[in-house]
């Protein structure tokens, strides 16, 4: 089991760029494949990056391509989510996950364990 904590969320105006970050316990974090999913008030949950156990592959939603970047480190068992060029469409909860399957996966239902969320705003 992994428990999960986000941090790096706040208010920003549009434009900039935040780097969120996900720290996992225990001593297994490096078998897992994570991920970035984000609710907006009213929207379903959503996936936004996901990074293999490794950290050689990286998937990412459409739109976040070419401005959000999701990186490991498995020495301090943490991911991360740095996020630049952000939009007020970006406003959400953003949430980290840890999936233990063979295949990075991009839905919400794949994903074993969920961290608690941390808000960003994008003011414009």
């Amino acid at each position: 089991q992994v428990q999960l904590v986000e941090s790096g969320g706040g208010l920003v105006q549009a434009g900039g760029s935040l780097r969120l970050s996900c720290a996992a316990s225990g001593r297994t974090f490096s078998r897992y494949n994570m991920g970035w999913f984000r609710q907006a008030p009213g929207k379903e949950r959503a996936f936004v990056a996901a990074i293999s156990w490794g950290g050689g592959r990286t998937y990412y939603a459409e739109p976040v391509k070419g401005r959000f970047t999701i990186s490991r480190d498995n020495a301090k068992n943490t991911v991360y989510l740095q996020m630049n060029s952000l939009k007020p469409e970006d406003t959400a909860v953003y949430y980290c996950a840890a999936d233990q399957r063979l295949t990075v996966e991009t839905g919400v239902a794949e994903y074993d364990y969920w961290g608690q969320g941390t808000q960003v705003t994008v003011s414009s």
